[in-house]
């Protein structure tokens, strides 16, 4: 082959303006040479747009602080509407994962991006007292299409990427849009410190002019993969595999945890130890914004020593630090329970990452196992990323409902008991459950370990 030959094979090949034809992440000399730089520059204005998104998502775990007695909600209403936008961005995030298949990564992200300016706008038209519990619910419905766009850009980001470095580049994509939580609750305690707990629509015109921005850089700046432009079968292939359900289990636990606490934190700071808004919200950005940094770091963790063992041991500490917390509810001990509840956002960060980077390695395990049956190697491999995308959106979709029961079971603890600890004594089992399923799955030797099966268990502690 020639030099020019190789060239060209090597070049991304466009196929229209920001439409990528030719892309080949596995190849070093063409990622070397082409791929991560466009891939980085994807990724980059990929986070700012979900970061934006994951704003607007919790937007209402802060807008509720700013709720006094003037607003009439009791703490069950207000669980109740931060549940809400939970429940609709999880729904929302299956059609999202679809969307990057069918119009293109770049293209969506725009739309996506614009989507947000809905509930922004009309939650600064309806924020005042006396607007009715039943509208408001409606506004932070809308606003779960914030929740949408992770799995749009998680879906889109990975198939950028080739296998060895998914894990970081998932985690810092996904880090980064979790950071919108504690972004906008920083935003939120910024706006109580200087104007009062009675100015809740300054949050929002802060956020209005960064959704116009975050789309005209994904305008911009991105591009389409037509490698997966034509996509519409993944979904229903990795809905047979019954490692898709094993794994979306293990991210209601670590992702469902994180949004639901991040969209609790404050609430319960304020029922359990009487906070004021202002003494809530210093305190309740902290566990996202630990979080969110930690999520990388469970996915370069993964890298090296294995997602299994990463995860595993995220459960672990999850339930030790839930124990910590039952303990100092009942000791009434607000150091010992914001501490706990920090370590437990940390964790939560940790498992995101390194649940999302087992994803596309059992895929990728499953690909060599038929490659050396003789398959054709790189159609495989483009197998094994539309697999690990449609699993990426299918989890995230089913990850964050866990948000939704957390809040549910914060809802009916306070209102039976007026304490959060009935509720974390149904998380203790839940994570129980979960690093038993880690265990058993991914990390347990077995007696007979058929070549499919070990090469995914294989996969997973890459």
């Amino acid at each position: 082959m020639s030099t020019s030959t190789a060239t060209r094979e090597n070049a991304v090949v466009h196929q229209g303006k920001h439409w990528i034809e030719h892309w080949e992440p596995e190849n070093e000399t063409f990622w070397e040479e082409t791929g991560k730089k466009v891939a980085r520059r994807n990724l980059w204005f990929s986070v700012l747009a979900e970061h934006i998104g994951f704003s607007v998502w919790t937007l209402w775990s802060v807008i509720v602080l700013f709720m006094g007695k003037d607003y009439g909600f009791d703490a069950a209403d207000k669980f109740l509407l931060v549940s809400t936008p939970t429940l609709i961005g999880g729904l929302m995030r299956l059609p999202y994962t679809f969307a990057v298949a069918k119009f293109g990564g770049r293209n969506w992200t725009v739309v996506s991006a614009l989507l947000l300016l809905i509930p922004t706008i009309l939650a600064a038209v309806v924020l005042h007292p006396g607007t009715s519990l039943g509208t408001f619910l409606l506004v932070a419905a809308l606003g779960g299409v914030g929740g949408g766009n992770f799995a749009s850009s998680m879906t889109n980001i990975n198939t950028f990427y080739p296998e060895k470095h998914k894990g970081w580049a998932l985690g810092l994509n996904a880090g980064g849009g979790n950071l919108g939580v504690a972004a906008i609750q920083l935003v939120g305690l910024l706006v109580i410190g200087t104007a009062g707990a009675t100015a809740p629509r300054i949050v929002l015109y802060v956020y209005i002019p960064l959704i116009v921005i975050a789309a005209v850089c994904a305008y911009r700046y991105m591009d389409n993969l037509a490698t997966v432009r034509s996509d519409t079968k993944a979904m229903r292939q990795v809905v047979k595999d019954p490692h898709t359900w094993v794994m979306s289990f293990l991210y209601v636990g670590t992702f469902g945890s994180f949004i639901g606490y991040s969209f609790a934190f404050g609430l319960v700071l304020q029922n359990q130890f009487g906070r004021t808004p202002l003494q809530a919200a210093a305190v309740t950005f902290l566990g996202p914004l630990l979080g969110s940094l930690a999520r990388p770091a469970g996915g370069w963790l993964s890298d090296r020593i294995g997602g299994g063992k990463v995860t595993f041991a995220t459960f672990v500490g999850m339930a030790l630090a839930t124990v910590v917390l039952i303990l100092a509810s009942t000791s009434k001990s607000l150091t010992l329970f914001t501490i706990a509840f920090i370590v437990l956002f940390v964790l939560t960060g940790v498992g995101n990452g390194s649940t999302y980077k087992m994803i596309p390695a059992i895929f990728r395990a499953k690909a060599r196992t038929a490659i050396a049956n003789g398959a054709e190697e790189a159609a495989e491999l483009l197998k094994a990323r539309r697999l690990s995308g449609a699993l990426i959106g299918l989890a995230g979709a089913i990850g964050a409902e866990g948000g939704l029961f957390i809040n549910l079971a914060f809802r009916q603890s306070f209102a039976d008991t007026k304490s959060g600890v009935p509720a974390f004594i149904g998380f203790l089992v839940f994570y129980g459950l979960c690093f038993a399923v880690t265990w058993a799955v991914y990390l347990r030797k077995p007696a007979e370990q058929p070549s499919e099966r070990g090469l995914a268990l294989a996969g997973a502690e890459v």
